[in-house]
């Protein structure tokens, strides 16, 4: 399975993105879990969930500063 793209991240809506940042974290969670309880069978999705959080995060980032950019343009 490969990564997720970036590109993916940035075609989504403001309020389906903070969606899917919960949703990877509570994923997250459940393999953090999983691992505790020793009930893990696929290690490789740790990475693939963090890598995501981290797209989401950037995308957020991303959208956040270009607002604050506009905002202080106008004035």
């Amino acid at each position: 399975m490969p990564l997720p793209k970036i590109s993916e991240a940035r075609e989504l809506s403001d309020e389906k993105l903070s969606e899917e940042i919960v949703a990877v974290k509570r994923q997250l969670f459940q393999l953090r879990l999983q691992k505790a309880t020793r009930q893990l069978e696929k290690p490789h999705q740790f990475r693939h969930a963090r890598h995501r959080l981290a797209q989401l995060l950037t995308v957020e980032g991303e959208r956040q500063r270009a607002a604050s950019q506009s905002t202080q343009e106008e004035k």
